[in-house]
């Protein structure tokens, strides 16, 4: 990781590590990065275009503003989509040609966090190079273009850039997703988790134009509730909202929409592992399977792989995070791979994880094949898996301290062949991830409470 973009953007909590400040320096590199590129291409003449959109947090907008203030001051055009999905703005940024987009949110994470995430002109994460010069200018140290600099030049008269309202952008990404049904949801009572995010508008206009009836809670967004009790962090309003209301299937959103998990008529969740195998099943049998392999992560879990296993269909691990599982996809030509937090890849229709785009994929399974969620996931069966996360100050500290190592070597020993720990950091928090898997999840709990035991005295 870099030295302060992770796995999935810039993140932190607002104005303490994440300031007003960084987002305008981000702005300014990137106005000025962009458009020197052209100037050199010898397209002096045409503004550079970054795209922006943001989620529900009170944040987002001063983040938005400074932005906007950085790329327009350094000569580009900003277009803003205003609140909208990760997904949409990596759409957006490929189709309609941007030189790069923005998308201000901290996911999953609580309101007072916020972060800046970069997207290519292909839709994809931003290059690790370009991601390092703006590190560099924020550090004070950029050297680009065989030449050190202090600071960047602001473009002046003619060359200031403009701001444009791009909602237009959004709506065309809606457009797209319902282009992607291809059965009517008329007669099917689904239900929609938005986690007062960013899907808040977006996912009731697709469903509803599928012909669902469309039954949708957490959408009610005010600054200060995103992922707050609701989405797919906090699934459990959503199982009670299915069975309580007799519903067919439900979806739960994260904070910028790009995950999804569902839970079945029955209240059961269905996790992002389980997604893997509903959808790799279905493409294989169709031939949609390009290469007959799943891209998952080490965290996925082992029974995933032992349904793949019956199936016949080939796998690979990759670490934690979506972008390395799209890198991964993109270099082998994979069509399907995810986490099991709900990041699901179909790299046909998108370059990131969209939990939308994943519903409306789990929908078509479900019709074409005339079953429930609960019948289509029934062949998948978990190996029982706890995960606990520790906030911590300083994660490669605590990840490397030796008596975390020997707890951490002590259990794997314990378990053998029978089962597996992983101790890893989190990319986009302040946070150690413990997870086991065994035959027995008391014996999961056991081998995790000890490394987290030694991990929490080291804190103290």
């Amino acid at each position: 990781m870099g030295r302060y973009f992770g796995t999935d953007g810039f993140r932190g909590e607002a104005n303490v590590n994440l300031t007003a400040d960084h987002a305008y320096k981000v702005g300014r590199f990137l106005g000025w990065y962009y458009s020197e590129l052209k100037r050199r291409a010898g397209k002096d003449n045409i503004p550079a275009r970054v795209v922006i959109g943001k989620d529900t947090r009170r944040s987002s907008y001063m983040f938005e503003y400074a932005l906007v203030g950085g790329l327009v001051a350094s000569g580009a055009d900003a277009y803003l989509m205003h609140v909208t999905t990760t997904p949409s703005v990596s759409y957006i940024s490929k189709v309609d040609e941007f030189d790069c987009g923005i998308m201000i949110s901290a996911s999953h994470n609580p309101y007072y966090d916020n972060g800046i995430k970069l997207i290519n002109a292909y839709g994809e994460k931003m290059e690790e190079e370009t991601i390092s010069f703006v590190e560099d200018y924020l550090d004070g140290k950029l050297r680009l273009f065989d030449k050190e600099w202090d600071e960047l030049p602001f473009a002046n008269r003619e060359k200031i850039g403009c701001t444009v309202d791009y909602v237009a952008g959004r709506n065309r990404y809606i457009g797209y997703l319902i282009s992607l049904g291809l059965y009517s949801f008329r007669g099917k009572k689904i239900g929609l988790d938005c986690a007062n995010g960013s899907g808040w508008t977006i996912a009731k206009a697709v469903f509803d134009a599928l012909g669902a009836n469309t039954y949708v809670i957490n959408a009610q967004p005010n600054g200060f509730n995103i992922n707050d009790n609701a989405g797919s962090t906090h699934i459990e309003g959503l199982k009670k909202f299915v069975t309580d209301n007799g519903l067919d299937i439900g979806f739960a959103f994260d904070g910028d929409a790009d995950r999804c998990l569902c839970v079945d008529e029955k209240g059961n969740v269905v996790d992002g592992d389980c997604i893997l195998y509903i959808c790799a099943k279905y493409m294989k049998e169709r031939g949609e399977l390009i290469n007959n392999t799943v891209v998952t992560t080490v965290m996925s879990n082992f029974g995933l792989y032992k349904a793949f296993d019956k199936l016949n269909i080939n796998y690979a691990k990759t670490d934690v995070g979506d972008k390395f599982v799209y890198d991964y996809m993109l270099k082998n030509g994979c069509r399907l791979g995810g986490e099991q937090s709900g990041h699901i890849i179909f790299s046909k229709y998108a370059s990131t994880g969209d939990g939308i785009l994943t519903s409306l994929k789990i929908m078509e399974v479900m019709l074409a094949s005339k079953l429930t969620l609960s019948e289509l996931a029934k062949e998948y069966i978990p190996y029982p898996q706890v995960l606990k996360n520790v906030r911590v100050e300083d994660k490669s500290k605590i990840s490397e301290d030796k008596d975390v190592r020997a707890a951490l070597k002590k259990a794997e020993e314990k378990l053998g062949t029978t089962g597996r720990i992983l101790l890893r950091e989190s990319g986009t928090e302040p946070v150690i991830r413990v997870m086991a898997e065994a035959e027995d999840k008391d014996i999961c709990e056991k081998y995790v409470d000890d490394v987290v035991s030694v991990i929490n005295s080291k804190i103290k």
